[in-house]
């Protein structure tokens, strides 16, 4: 029987999870529609503008990504304590680049704020410890990004209906391994999908803009930034060098081949030998990451202690 939500998403078992939705129509979400002549191209840059434009939102950052012909993947990392720390003030005003709120709320957030009740003052905060909550839950953060896509699909199709299949699927990455696993994995889905023939060319992924952003020496804003393992305080980031991860991404591409999903070169890559992996536990991770893995993902033993304690949690409620 499948875990509910509300357990396959637990932050203190991981911040980082992995989330797929995919089109329920036969009409895709973006590429060419064989079938009928029309091409939806176009709607690739819609779901990463609303991508991107949520990470100024949400206290959740994006990993990677790619937008692909009939489904999407995103890798998210929730910053739950960001959201703790924002004003009151900070978090209206956030919600409301999505949402219009209340009247409370709008008052609140005014150039010229009347002098509240308190009465009114209760109703205020108990509205803006729902809009933090929010803020800082990835179901939240799905249902912003699918949504509006799915409204301006329909409006383009002229029809009405469900646009994507049911609610998104996710996948908790409980360390190192999967996180770096998952991230290969996502960034290289349009080379596996004949798309592209290198990762400086796969349109609407996240390694493209860390490449293109690279050369010209920075790291994308909207993403989350690879900060290496630094010995001196650093922003959150991932514990990742950013060459490295490239270089990674480059030699797991070029093995692919049309007859082949794939294989790793452990021997050409650094970061695999600093994350500990011999060549087969990588080419099982990656090359089956979807199939090999459910609503969790990590090396056999994060796992075991991972159902281990949903066991008990499942027992206790």
């Amino acid at each position: 029987m499948p875990l509910a939500r509300k357990q396959q998403i637990s932050l203190s078992d991981t911040p980082y999870y992995h989330c797929v939705s995919r089109c329920v129509r036969r009409a895709y979400l973006c590429g060419e529609d064989k079938l009928t002549g029309k091409n939806y191209e176009h709607r690739r840059q819609w779901v990463e503008d609303r991508l991107l434009f949520l990470t100024t939102v949400f206290a959740i950052e994006v990993c990677a990504f790619a937008v692909m012909s009939n489904h999407t993947h995103v890798v998210l990392h929730v910053n739950s304590e960001k959201a703790k720390f924002w004003t009151d003030k900070e978090i209206a005003m956030r919600w409301h680049k999505l949402h219009k709120g209340t009247l409370l709320s709008q008052t609140f957030t005014g150039k010229q704020a009347p002098m509240l009740t308190e009465a009114e003052l209760i109703t205020l905060r108990s509205t803006l410890a729902v809009y933090r909550s929010r803020l800082a839950d990835i179901s939240w953060f799905m249902r912003e990004l699918n949504e509006p896509i799915a409204r301006h699909a329909n409006h383009e199709d002229n029809c009405t209906g469900h646009f994507w299949e049911g609610r998104f699927k996710s996948q908790a990455l409980l360390d190192e391994h999967a996180l770096a696993a998952c991230m290969v994995y996502v960034d290289l889905n349009p080379i596996r999908a004949k798309i592209a023939s290198t990762p400086e060319s796969s349109e609407h992924t996240s390694v493209k803009r860390r490449i293109h952003d690279f050369k010209n020496g920075n790291q994308p804003s909207t993403l989350m930034p690879f900060v290496g393992s630094p010995t001196q305080p650093q922003p959150l980031g991932l514990m990742f060098d950013l060459i490295e991860y490239l270089k990674l991404v480059d030699l797991s591409g070029r093995i692919i081949t049309p007859n082949k999903r794939g294989a790793i070169d452990i021997a050409a890559s650094p970061i695999l030998q600093r994350l500990g992996l011999d060549k087969q536990m990588w080419q099982d991770m990656f090359l089956a990451f979807e199939t090999t893995f459910s609503v969790a993902a990590g090396q056999s033993s994060t796992l075991k202690r991972y159902k281990r304690k949903r066991r008990q949690k499942s027992s206790a409620g």
